[in-house]
């Protein structure tokens, strides 16, 4: 199979495109993107597609976008370039403490609540899973809140984090940020928790060893499958990119991970309404959220 090279259009000439889609190389990548990594692409979104994966084709010097495709398909370096198309693709927006009615409940009513049933059944161990977790905001802001809370100093403290990106599990690693970040963070958890250096602010280095980054696939059922069981998953803006078969999947492998009585923290625009009824919706005084069925057994 021969691949024909991108070559830069002459001086003076009209420029061709080196990534024109048609409708039914949409089609065999919507279906690809789908089945490896969940993500779906709707029939109006194939400028979008074809934009993102035309900067691939060009990094790669090819000019036909079907060669990019069998590229995916049959090259000995395809799962690396899977790798680097998901990056492409997804897109990362977050900061810290995002959501504040649903961090309260976390922090306010959920962990206490649990507190005091662990401690009754002589479990000292608090398991989160942060699912989709970006460039880190979102399990630092639980490590913070975990931290603040004053009720596991001497507990063994869990927090896993994953993201299908490898380029925003770097930054999380890394653990220092810009003010686009901060937009809605207490003034006194940045003082207390960064230190700033050139216009940048860098997480304490106890925080970060709180917090495990791993690359992970939500379709990954072996690798879901050797999770620890969860007291609580979050997992917010994410399933809004599978379509419905995708999220109950997706939805179906949080319930086999949470324990019984565990909570699933959707974000405020996700529902699981015609998706799954195995959890119910629990009323907090300051948000609604999802918890399995069920208590622990002493």
């Amino acid at each position: 199979m021969s691949f024909e090279p991108f070559q830069p259009d002459a001086p003076g000439k009209p420029p061709t495109s080196a990534s024109s889609m048609s409708d039914e190389d949409f089609r065999l990548f919507r279906d690809f993107i789908r089945e490896q990594c969940g993500i779906h692409f709707g029939d109006s979104s194939k400028f979008i597609l074809e934009k993102r994966i035309g900067r691939l084709l060009q990094r790669h010097r090819l000019r036909r976008i079907r060669d990019y495709y069998y590229y995916l398909l049959y090259d000995r370096r395809r799962d690396e370039e899977l790798a680097e198309l998901v990056d492409a693709i997804t897109t990362n927006e977050t900061y810290f403490f995002r959501e504040e009615r649903q961090l309260k409940a976390f922090s306010e009513e959920i962990l206490p609540e649990l507190h005091a049933l662990k401690l009754a059944r002589g479990d000292r161990s608090l398991h989160i899973w942060s699912a989709g977790c970006s460039t880190g905001e979102e399990p630092y802001t639980l490590a913070m809140l975990i931290q603040e809370s004053r009720l596991f100093t001497d507990w063994r403290v869990d927090i896993f984090a994953s993201d299908i990106n490898r380029r925003v599990l770097q930054a999380a690693r890394k653990g220092t940020y810009g003010s686009s970040s901060f937009r809605a963070a207490p003034r006194e958890a940045v003082e207390r928790h960064f230190t700033e250096k050139d216009g940048k602010w860098r997480i304490s280095d106890e925080l970060k060893r709180s917090v495990s980054f791993s690359q992970l696939n939500l379709l990954d059922q072996t690798k879901i499958g050797l999770l620890a069981t969860m007291d609580i998953i979050f997992c917010r803006n994410v399933i809004i990119y599978f379509d419905p078969a995708v999220k109950k999947q997706v939805i179906h492998a949080f319930h086999e991970k949470l324990a019984p009585g565990g909570y699933l923290m959707l974000g405020h625009s996700e529902s699981l309404i015609n998706i799954s009824p195995a959890f119910k919706l629990r009323h907090f005084k300051n948000d609604l959220v999802y918890q399995k069925p069920g208590r622990p057994t002493p």
